[in-house]
């Protein structure tokens, strides 16, 4: 793929002042990390939720488990055409669209009295997600000075890393106190704030006049190189992300009592990894991605060579959670820099490489398992981690130079 000609680049918007002031950004940042939290939430919240829902519904755990399936599919399968048909609606009327939707359906999943209808309104929820993803990052990052944007996208990103960590345990304990119907009403009263929220503080711009709807350095060969990287990433991670459980239990020899705190472990650094990358983005974006994905590979082949002891896996566990959260902020804010179209269209392409990566790596996992065993899944997952990082660095040896700092990308944008 080659570069896009100087020439026939879309115009940049203006790297000025932007639209609301520093503070009023930062509601609607916290506002919109709230809203990443509560998707990410209600996503995976059924497999939290499994053997509550499972017999009140009159179905097996199996059933419960495609609840989780067909949300990610519709996410896969709409983020392109849903960023399409948007492209010309305001960010301010999508956003708080989609987290109204959000809202409505999951308390229509809360209220459902069947498994069919609960199954509808997950995939109407799905849909709502698919498009908050395509938008959100372009919009949010648009309200910040470029010099700030990666800061911003990190902030951002928190909401994915908490979600594992407060958001299903908090979901699974309101629903055993309760039951599992009053957690997706304490999620859709929260997407309501949202949606609300969005609606009195976002500016009413066009979505093709936002700060960050066009990349200031837009290069379809490295557009490309980083769709690449993000599939191979996520395979990689999945692999060992998915079978994990199974990996401490039959490997390290932790019991299924000990894996609610190993997760936690996992999770909690990779709070402190998305907070770490904050300070670092901005002025090393190539670095901090290269860096990631090294460490990635390090880790995971430790997790092979060391897993049988219950210290080592524990702390490779933690370094390996620490790492990962990294890259789904530093691969974004690429996206945000590269995008060779508009970035709307740019978050989606790239939101689809995702579940593909999610969908392939515990694919390859499951095969691992079944043929080979789970011992070798982590020395696998560290195999396909190291053609990320070969194919991140070709992006930047066949590549023009990306500038280093946003102070660069400002006066180019300008």
């Amino acid at each position: 793929m080659t570069d896009t000609p100087p020439q026939s680049r879309p115009p940049v918007a203006s790297a000025g002042s932007p639209p609301v002031d520093e503070r009023r950004a930062t509601i609607i940042l916290v506002a919109m990390a709230l809203s990443t939290f509560l998707f990410v939430t209600v996503e995976s919240l059924p497999s939290g939720l499994l053997t509550l829902m499972a017999p009140d519904l009159g179905r097996s755990t199996s059933q419960i488990g495609l609840l989780v399936t067909g949300y990610a599919l519709v996410v896969l399968l709409t983020s392109i055409p849903l960023a399409h048909w948007t492209r010309r609606i305001a960010r301010r009327w999508v956003l708080s669209g989609c987290a109204g939707l959000a809202a409505v359906s999951t308390l229509w999943a809360a209220l459902a009295p069947t498994y069919e209808q609960l199954f509808a309104a997950r995939l109407v929820t799905a849909g709502a997600q698919a498009l908050f993803w395509v938008a959100v990052m372009p919009a949010t990052m648009g309200l910040f000075r470029p010099i700030v944007r990666g800061k911003a996208m990190a902030r951002l990103a928190l909401g994915n890393s908490l979600a594992p960590v407060l958001g299903v345990p908090a979901g699974t304990w309101l629903g055993e106190q309760t039951t599992w119907r009053w957690t997706f009403v304490a999620v859709a009263a929260l997407s309501l704030v949202v949606a609300l929220v969005v609606l009195a503080l976002f500016p009413t711009i066009p979505a093709s006049e936002g700060g960050a709807s066009r990349a200031p350095h837009p290069s379809a060969r490295r557009f490309g190189f980083q769709m690449v990287t993000t599939g191979l990433v996520l395979s990689g991670a999945f692999g060992i992300i998915t079978f994990i459980t199974q990996y401490l239990i039959e490997v390290a020899g932790y019991t299924q009592g000990d894996i609610p705190k190993m997760l936690l472990l996992q999770g909690a650094a990779g709070v402190v990894g998305a907070l770490v990358v904050s300070r670092f983005i901005d002025s090393r974006p190539v670095g901090v991605l290269i860096a990631a994905l090294g460490l990635l590979v390090v880790t995971l082949v430790a997790m092979w060579a060391l897993g049988e002891n219950p210290f080592a896996a524990a702390a490779t566990l933690a370094v390996f959670g620490f790492a990962f959260s990294t890259v789904p902020p530093a691969l974004s804010h690429r996206v945000m820099l590269v995008a060779p179209r508009s970035t709307n269209m740019g978050v989606a392409v790239s939101s689809s490489m995702f579940n593909v990566g999610i969908a392939a790596g515990s694919g390859l996992g499951a095969a691992l398992v079944a043929v080979v065993g789970i011992r070798a899944v982590p020395l696998a997952s560290a195999a396909v981690m190291l053609l990320a990082l070969l194919v991140a660095l070709a992006e930047e040896r066949f590549s023009p130079p990306l500038p280093g700092t946003s102070a660069a990308a400002d006066a180019t944008a300008g």
